[in-house]
Formats: C-alpha cells, sequence, structure tokens
C-alpha cells in the first residue's frame, strides 16, 4: 500500500514549508511539530520520506557511508576508494516513545569483546537514520536522556557510545523531526531550544475545507494505490524542486546587511545564545534556495524567523511558544538602512502599541478578564454553591521553591525529585543472577565468569563468558512523582489576598514539578464539597492555567478536600502504579462545613498516613490557631508554613538558628 501522497495534504503551510526547507538544508536543525490531536501532523511526515532523493551509499555498510566521501572512522570500515555501491531510496525512521538507550545509540556485545578482545557493535536508530530522516512521535513524551542524545547528534552529525571502556563513533546526519501534543505537557526550554524549526498546527474552522480533508482520507482508504496514482505527477514535481533547491544551496549568498538583520531581529525578541541567530540564517539561506535566488533577501529572514523564533523568545516558563507578527515586521522595518532625507521622528502608526515587544495585555482599567488592581488582588466572580460570593485572586512572581521528596527509594518513571532504582545514575551495586536487563556489570561478569575457565577448558588470551555469566549493573537515580495539590479554596483563605500568596506558592512548586518532570494533579475544596479541578496529567501549564482561575469562597469542608485526594491517589495508584505519590495539601487547617466538620477530618486523615504528605500553613496574623500543624500530625505529614515555601527563606531559617547556637 502506498502511502499519502504529501501534496494531497490540505491546509498547513507552514508545516509543509517548514518540512520542505528542513530537507533541502539538515543543517537548519529538524521540525518541531505542536498541535493538537487529529491534524494530519504524522501523515504528512511519513509522506515527506517520498520526497526525498534516494542516496548512493556503500555495498554491505551498515552505516549507509558515502561512496564519494566515506566516514574514515565508519565501524564497518575503513571503506577503499572506488567501493561497490549502490542506490536506495531515503529512509524514515521511527523512534518509538519507548524505546531503550542501546536501541537508540546502539550496543557493544560485551561476551565478544571479554571473550574474543574484539568491538561487535550492533548499530542502532540512528545509524539507520544517516542520511535520511528520523521522526519521533509524541516527543514530548521520550525521556529527556533520549532526546539529549538526539539532538545532540543532529547537532554534531556523529552518534557516540562508550560502553565499559569502549567508545564506538558513527556518522548520524539526518532530519530530525518531532510531533507533539501540548495538551500532554511542554518539552523543557533547554530541549525546545535545540529544535531548529517549530510550527504550530491546528484543525481548519472552515467547513469547506473540513469536508475536503475527509473526502480526501476516505478516497485514501477506499484505494490507497489508486489515490497516490492521482498525485504522483505534484509529488515528482515537488521532490524535482526540492532536489534542484540542494543543489543551489551551496551556492546562495549571505551578504553582511542580511546578517545584520538576522541580528537586530533575533535581538529584538531578546532570545537567549546564539543558536537562535544561526538557525535563522541557516533557514533564510534554505528559503532563498527554495524560491530559486542565488542570495539572501528581507523575505527570506521574514519566513525564517517565523520559524525559528517562536520557540526561542524569552517567555513565562508556562506561557506557549508564539512570536508577534507585528512585532517582528517592526524589527524588520528598523533593521533596514535609513532613507535618505529629514529624519521623522513624530508620533504616527509606528509608535509603541500593546503588541510592540511584550506579551499580550492582561487587562486593566478597561478590560474585563484582567487582573484587579494591586490593593485588591480579587475579582468578584460568581457564586457557584449559593455560598457567599466567590473571589478569583491572581497569583504573583513565582520564586525558587524548597525541594519536596517522596520517603524511601522507589522504582518509577525517570525523572528528578525523589531516589529511585533506574536504569540510569550511578551504580551502587550489582543485580540479583535471576534479573537479565539493564547495562551489564563488568566486574561482576568477569567475576562469576573467572571461577570456571578451568573446567571450560580455557586456553590462551582472553575470557570465556557465557550467557549465564552476565550480571547488571543497580543503578540509584531519580525518579518523578505525582504531584498532587488539594488547595482550600473556602472564603478564609481569600481574607486578607491570603489567597494570591497561596497561588504563588502553588504555582512556584508547579514550576518545581515542571522542572523534575513530575506528574500533577489538582484537588480543591470549598463551600460543601470537594471536586477534582485536573486529573493527573503532565501538562503543568494545565494546572497553571486552572489554578489562576481558581475561585474562592464559602465554608471549609476539610474532610470531603481529603476524602477526595485520597480517592485519587487510589485511582491513580491502579493507572500508574510505578510512580508514588507527593500530597502537597494547603490549607489553614480549618474545618467549618457540617457539625461534625473536625471529626470527619480527623477520621479522613487516617486514609492518608501511608502517603508522603507536606501541610502548607496558610495561618497568618498574630493570634494563631495552630490547626494545620495538628493538622500534620494526624497526616504524618511534614508541617511547612507558607511563608517557608520558598528555597531562599528556609536558607534564611537555618541559618539564623544555627546563629542563635553559636
Amino acid at each position: 500500500m502506498k502511502p499519502y501522497p504529501f501534496t494531497a495534504v490540505v491546509g498547513m503551510p507552514d508545516l509543509r514549508l517548514a518540512l520542505v526547507l528542513s530537507s533541502i538544508s539538515p543543517a537548519v536543525g529538524g521540525v518541531l511539530v505542536r498541535g493538537e490531536k487529529g491534524t494530519a501532523k504524522s501523515t504528512m511526515v511519513r509522506a515527506l520520506a517520498g520526497l526525498l532523493p534516494g542516496v548512493d551509499v556503500v555495498e554491505h555498510c551498515r552505516f549507509s557511508c558515502d561512496p564519494v566521501s566515506p566516514d574514515p572512522a565508519c565501524p564497518d570500515g575503513p571503506h577503499a576508494a572506488g567501493a561497490p555501491a549502490h542506490r536506495r531510496p531515503a529512509r524514515l525512521v521511527e523512534l518509538p516513545v519507548g524505546a531503550a538507550e542501546d536501541r537508540v545509540v546502539g550496543s557493544l556485545n560485551l561476551e565478544k569483546a571479554l571473550a574474543e578482545g574484539v568491538t561487535d557493535y550492533q548499530p542502532g536508530l540512528l545509524a539507520a537514520a544517516h542520511r535520511g530522516l528520523l521522526y519521533v512521535d509524541e516527543v514530548n513524551l521520550l525521556h529527556d536522556h533520549l532526546v539529549d542524545t538526539l539532538l545532540d547528534a543532529a547537532a554534531m552529525g556523529r552518534a557516540t557510545v562508550e560502553r565499559e571502556g569502549v567508545s564506538v563513533s558513527h556518522a548520524a546526519r539526518f532530519v530530525l523531526i518531532g510531533t507533539m501534543n501540548p495538551e500532554e505537557g511542554e518539552l523543557r526550554p533547554q530541549l525546545l531550544d535545540r529544535f531548529g524549526l517549530t510550527v504550530e498546527v491546528a484543525s481548519s474552522r472552515d467547513p469547506e475545507q473540513r469536508v475536503e480533508v475527509v473526502r480526501r482520507r476516505l478516497a485514501y482508504e477506499a484505494d490507497p494505490d489508486g489515490f497516490a496514482d492521482g498525485y504522483a505527477s505534484a509529488d515528482a514535481d515537488l521532490a524535482a524542486k526540492i532536489e534542484a533547491a540542494q543543489r543551489l544551496l551551496p551556492s546562495v549568498k549571505l551578504p553582511d546587511e542580511a546578517l545584520r538583520q538576522i541580528a537586530e531581529v533575533c535581538a529584538s525578541f531578546e532570545v537567549d545564545g546564539m543558536r537562535a541567530d544561526i538557525v535563522t540564517a541557516r533557514t533564510a539561506v534554505a528559503h532563498a534556495a527554495w524560491a530559486g535566488r542565488a542570495e539572501v533577501t528581507t523575505e527570506d529572514i521574514r519566513v525564517a524567523a517565523r520559524l525559528a523564533l517562536p520557540h526561542r523568545r524569552r517567555r513565562n516558563p508556562f506561557d506557549a511558544p508564539g512570536i508577534s507578527e507585528e512585532q517582528l515586521e517592526q524589527a524588520l522595518e528598523d533593521s533596514q538602512p535609513p532613507p535618505e532625507g529629514p529624519d521623522d521622528d513624530g508620533p504616527g502608526e509606528g509608535g509603541p502599541g500593546p503588541d510592540d515587544g511584550g506579551p499580550p495585555p492582561d487587562g486593566g482599567p478597561s478590560g474585563s478578564d484582567g487582573p484587579p488592581p494591586a490593593d485588591s488582588g480579587e475579582t468578584p466572580a460568581p457564586s457557584g454553591n449559593g455560598s457567599s460570593p466567590q473571589k478569583t485572586v491572581s497569583a504573583g512572581d513565582t520564586f525558587r521553591a524548597r525541594v519536596f521528596r517522596v520517603k524511601g527509594t522507589g522504582e518509577g518513571e525517570r525523572g528528578r525529585r525523589s531516589r529511585a532504582i533506574t536504569d540510569t545514575g550511578r551504580t551502587i551495586g550489582v543485580q540479583p543472577p535471576s534479573v537479565r536487563e539493564g547495562r551489564p556489570h563488568l566486574v561482576a561478569t568477569i567475576r562469576a565468569a573467572a571461577p570456571h575457565q578451568q573446567a571450560r577448558g580455557r586456553s590462551g588470551a582472553g575470557l570465556e563468558v557465557r550467557s549465564a555469566d552476565l550480571r547488571f549493573a543497580l543503578r540509584e537515580g531519580r525518579e518523578g512523582n505525582l504531584v498532587l495539590f488539594c488547595v482550600d479554596a473556602s472564603g478564609s483563605m481569600g481574607a486578607r489576598a491570603r489567597m494570591r500568596e497561596v497561588k504563588t506558592a502553588v504555582l512556584s512548586l508547579l514550576l518545581d514539578a515542571y522542572q523534575r518532570r513530575d506528574k500533577v494533579g489538582l484537588v480543591t475544596f470549598r463551600g460543601a464539597d470537594a471536586e477534582l479541578a485536573l486529573p493527573p496529567t503532565i501538562s503543568v501549564e494545565a494546572a497553571a492555567a486552572r489554578l489562576e482561575g481558581l475561585p474562592t469562597g464559602g465554608r471549609t469542608p476539610l474532610a470531603e478536600g481529603l476524602l477526595e485526594a485520597a480517592r485519587v491517589l487510589r485511582v491513580e495508584a491502579i493507572r500508574d502504579p510505578r510512580r508514588r505519590p507527593l500530597l502537597v495539601l494547603v490549607t489553614d487547617g480549618r474545618a467549618t462545613s457540617g457539625s461534625d466538620a473536625v471529626a470527619r477530618a480527623k477520621a479522613a486523615a487516617g486514609l492518608l498516613t501511608d502517603v508522603t504528605t507536606i501541610v502548607m500553613d496558610c495561618e497568618t496574623g498574630r493570634m494563631r490557631l495552630g490547626l494545620a500543624a495538628e493538622l500534620a500530625g494526624h497526616l504524618g505529614a511534614e508541617h511547612v508554613p507558607l511563608s517557608e515555601v520558598a528555597a531562599e527563606s528556609l536558607a534564611s531559617a537555618v541559618r539564623e538558628r544555627t546563629g542563635r547556637a553559636a
């Protein structure tokens, strides 16, 4: 069955252009495609492989060496000049989300290395993708160390494997394409920056275009080969144009004036580092070749900036990537040489506006959705439970929060929070002989094989190693956890702008969870009931959005909040049993909903004594009841006053206590 034709995909011109430019110049650094589910991201990427020209490779070389200039360090080489070669189609290699590191970069045969003293390297997916496409669907769900490996190989053009003192390196030049759904969590900024281009895609809202998408898809499913043949001519023309642009690319000139324009545009968006300038320059050159021009123009820079800068501009941690078209046009206009004649610096339409260089306005005196004045920090919201009027309070600026960890040692998903036994990290011992997975432990393997050498009739150099002798390393690293926030949103929390401080602290903890690759959830309680405001997800951005719009008001159903938190953790333990939970209970400890509110709260606390819990005490003022500290005692939890959530405040408290002791 033939793949879906590239030219048959409806719409998405930016994605189409980004893929074509990366194919013309792999040095651009690949494409990250961000979009909601069902937008044909994968369909277009898979169709791209059919447009790329074939490649000449050395016969029997597993690493696809170019016969004209073979890799001198090729593990299958060295290849002699004029070695037999053949032509094959460009490959599209798909990397599954659950791939192990050895499958990606390749592996060494430890038995042969010990017994015969030879390096037997088995190539991985990076070798298979050399001179082709490497496609990672749901790249945001891939482990960080694998994403780092992919991006390093894409940037350096080589893949290196280091195992037990043996080093193997081979060429790995490919076009890296990743797709992701932002609803499932964002890539970290440092990883996001390593992709050359990024494109946002969304399904069309035009009924006619949607009808055409469905019509073409149904036609393809009814007769894939016949449908593909109908677009074969258009695909062939596009492939020929890409090949012509590849030939023109080395001769395209990038004058100093264009470089200065690129630098000024990047500076206007306050991007960090120099990668943005380099990628924008490479993309502009590729676009000039695509347009058949011998020199880069302002139009090439405009297109390149729209694709290379959205994910690199300086932004808040939970803001989506994007750039202002008005700011881009203004930057391009400012970078042009000044016209001859008198200057006109008077006011006019070119003056600063709400979109010039900053984030969109959050409202103000005339805004309906903006935050309230700073002195109040509150905005009335419709009451949802018939109690006192609700209020919504905006959070302040985030800070570096303390690191809270789950007790003990787990075996969960790799992350950066709590101690865990993982397949990465430092070696702390040897797995039992029954464990047959992970990274081999060289010394333990030799010790297991050494006593049997005489019985095995070994003679000469080397060591006879059998599969039963293999021992695997026990490694300790860090895991990601489920951080469940259970937030008191009752009326007492909204008093004296307390909720503003609470939201700031929780948002700071969310930022910490984002950096440590945690899963997060949000339970709120107020009035007479509790609700799951956000089911556990890796999308920390969604939790931040729910928190920002959280209203306050009504009584304090503490028992209901604890019961809902216990229910969520119980269900999540079935869905994701390897991910250990950390409960962050944000409350002043009051329980005022119902005649037996306190007794029910104590009973509910008994269901959570086995869960590592942090009680964030929000009680303020001179006269304090200490109810949150008492609740922490019932839960067996750590009691943390709201003022000590920041890492700096903890350090100050330690210094103060040390000074008193001295």
